[in-house]
């Protein structure tokens, strides 16, 4: 029989089509690793979208009062706080997997407290323990105090031009989790006139879902390659703490801007559900579907990060996000109906899930490479700071002025930090950590700024130079 030809390119057309394929799914530069960070982050995520849907609704139902919920979150933040900072610190000593494996499995004690105990210390301190109340309502977003750890080691496993890329990946696999968890925070079945012990029965289910969910991500985290990476564990120095004061040009910026945006989260962040239920009389179920809503919009909006900023550049990205998100504040918290509001939330949500994973890299690619938990971890202690006041605050304006009262001042405090993010990292930028390797410049349209990373010198010092303008990569 005669051999029949077929045009290679028709030929080979399917095969080129499963390989761009695959690329998409898993790039070349997805190691084993990060494909457990994934994973981790998508089972934690779920546990953190059902307790930030619940966990406000139950204290609620248990006779908390808005100004004792903003008291038990000021709790919770500090706790963060200090968790956080030792993790970034010690990570850059001992390694990231510890924090990876015990953090979580600290966040399903809490979930099984809360599923059996109605006391008030053991609420309280296992609340600050599992860090229920950290973070927005819709999931998605922070998963606790080993994000430092967890943060610095995707930083180290990817290249340098590929983290914008990789922490998109990692606000996906938050948005896929929160989308998964949010939902199954309709387990909690409350209704109108139950007792304290009614209550406590009707949220079980869903604290303990969450609580299995939790020890999932430690017990995955269990797979990481535990080995230190060469930088951290070639510094001069060993396991000893120290200040990171190669980074500290970045870090004080950092202090600046996550102070003013840690007022603005702290006023509405952690209240959403409970605002959603006062203000409409949503229950878990809506609010669930709700932010399950918002997580499957993330999907799209985490992954085209990088992209956007490759076309507007980080810094403008960064900036132009804060101040949508902080404006959209105003008009939800006006809406007269629940659908509307919900509406306008899942835009606001899917704006702000884009700038997250660009923050997250931004703020790696400016740290010392033996320093990068550290800075992921000491950046946000002025958050943490400002995060506490602004609850108790904001529990006071929901008392005693308004439920509208604490969105509107955080629109106002986020559309500042948007400003001062603008003026301290686009017009004023910090000089890049003097050992990480300079990323080969990027071909440049006529007109517009080299990109920042180009500038940076590899030995600093005097002679480094300062990049104008918004940085673009």
């Amino acid at each position: 029989m005669a051999q029949v030809d077929i045009p290679a390119g028709k030929s080979g057309q399917p095969g080129r089509t499963r390989a761009r394929w695959v690329s998409l799914v898993k790039p070349e530069w997805v190691d084993k690793n990060l494909s457990i960070v994934l994973a981790a982050r998508v089972a934690m995520s779920a546990a953190r979208a059902i307790a930030g849907v619940v966990a406000a609704l139950y204290l609620a139902g248990e006779g908390f009062s808005a100004l004792e919920l903003g008291v038990l979150f000021l709790g919770v933040t500090v706790a963060s706080a200090f968790m956080s900072s030792a993790v970034g610190l010690l990570s850059d000593r001992v390694g990231r997997k510890p924090f990876l494996v015990v953090v979580p499995l600290l966040a399903a004690l809490a979930g099984v407290a809360y599923a059996y105990s109605r006391e008030t210390v053991v609420l309280f301190v296992f609340a600050a323990l599992g860090t229920f109340g950290r973070g927005a309502g819709a999931g998605g977003g922070a998963v606790g105090p080993y994000q430092p750890a967890e943060s610095a080691l995707v930083a180290e496993t990817v290249p340098a031009k590929q983290r914008s890329a990789a922490f998109g990946r990692l606000q996906f696999a938050s948005s896929l989790g929160a989308l998964v968890g949010g939902p199954l925070a309709g387990l909690a079945h409350p209704h109108a006139h139950m007792t304290a012990a009614a209550v406590t029965a009707a949220y079980r289910p869903a604290f303990l879902l969450a609580a299995v969910m939790a020890a999932a991500a430690g017990l995955i985290a269990l797979g990481l390659d535990g080995r230190r990476s060469p930088v951290v564990r070639d510094r001069p120095g060993g396991r000893h703490l120290s200040w990171p004061r190669r980074s500290w040009p970045a870090l004080w910026r950092f202090w600046v801007t996550n102070g003013t945006n840690g007022v603005a989260i702290g006023l509405f962040g952690p209240f959403v559900s409970y605002w959603l239920y006062r203000r409409y009389g949503a229950g878990p179920e809506a609010i669930g579907l709700l932010f399950a809503v918002v997580n499957l919009g993330s999907l799209v909006s985490s992954l085209a990060a990088a992209g956007i900023a490759r076309q507007l550049g980080t810094v403008r990205t960064i900036v132009a996000t804060r101040a949508l998100s902080g404006m959209l504040l105003v008009p939800m918290v006006l809406a007269p109906g629940f659908l509307l509001a919900g509406a306008i939330y899942v835009v606001r949500m899917l704006v702000q899930r884009v700038g997250l994973p660009l923050r997250q890299s931004y703020t790696q690619d400016l740290a010392d490479p033996a320093e990068r938990a550290s800075v992921a971890a000491l950046s946000n202690l002025p958050a943490q700071a400002t995060m506490g006041g602004s609850q108790v605050l904001a529990g006071y304006l929901f008392d005693e002025v308004s439920l509208a009262a604490p969105f509107e001042l955080a629109a106002l405090f986020q559309c500042v930090n948007a400003v001062l993010y603008g003026l301290l990292f686009s017009r004023f930028p910090p000089r890049r950590a003097a050992s990480e390797p300079p990323v080969p410049p990027e071909p440049l349209e006529e007109g517009l700024a080299p990109p920042l990373s180009a500038l940076w010198a590899s030995g600093a010092g005097p002679s480094a130079q300062v990049a104008r303008g918004d940085p673009k990569r």
